[in-house]
């Protein structure tokens, strides 16, 4: 397995320049356009509690951001884009041609608790999937430790895309976690109102 990857000027803004070779998020082309979504951020996310931390998983995948609306969708958007270069490198180093990201967060419950990056996996198909690299969002990302109250977040970067349409399990210092099957709940649904709303709007001209 490829050696984790910290990539540790990922808050650094900069944009996807041209070129070759640069790791994408897949694109269908059958996803409805940007702006039609009914979802929030927390409706797409997984949480649970380990110890002193609550662990929150975002996918950052264009599938599901195209169910959120507007404001969500832009700003998650926004986090990849100006982490492009950075994920494009990790990515590169990693051998990744196509990987699945996912905004990672861990919330202190209480004072000076300490998070290991490494030990939040995913469990998909009996496989464990450890994240290939991460990239900070937050400066105090790569310190492990928090005070109470307090959040650190990184963008990790998987091998395979996120089965985000399908059941799958978080891992984290022993507890195992299966509440994407009621984010997936939430995404079945929300696919049949975007469609409708893009419908609608199709049939009248206008927008969402």
């Amino acid at each position: 397995m490829t050696r984790l990857r910290w990539i540790l000027a990922g808050w650094t803004c900069m944009s996807l320049g041209a070129g070759g070779g640069s790791a994408q998020v897949p694109v269908d082309a059958d996803l409805p356009p940007p702006g039609f979504g009914v979802l929030n951020q927390d409706h797409i996310s997984v949480r649970f509690t380990t110890g002193d931390l609550e662990v929150r998983f975002l996918p950052l995948d264009e599938r599901v951001l195209r169910l959120v609306a507007k404001d969500g969708y832009e700003s998650l958007r926004g986090l990849i884009d100006t982490r492009r270069a950075a994920i494009d490198s990790a990515a590169r180093e990693t051998g990744i041609t196509d990987p699945g990201l996912a905004l990672v967060t861990f919330f202190a419950l209480r004072s000076d608790a300490r998070f290991d990056p490494e030990n939040l996996n995913l469990l998909y198909r009996n496989q464990l999937e450890r994240p290939l690299a991460m990239i900070p969002v937050t400066g105090n990302f790569t310190g492990r430790q928090l005070n109470v109250r307090t959040q650190a977040s990184a963008i990790y970067l998987f091998e395979i895309p996120l089965p985000v349409f399908e059941l799958f399990e978080l891992t984290y210092g022993g507890v195992q976690s299966g509440a994407w099957s009621e984010a997936l709940r939430r995404l079945e649904r929300a696919r049949v109102q975007v469609q409708a709303r893009v419908q609608a709007a199709d049939s009248s001209g206008g927008k969402p």
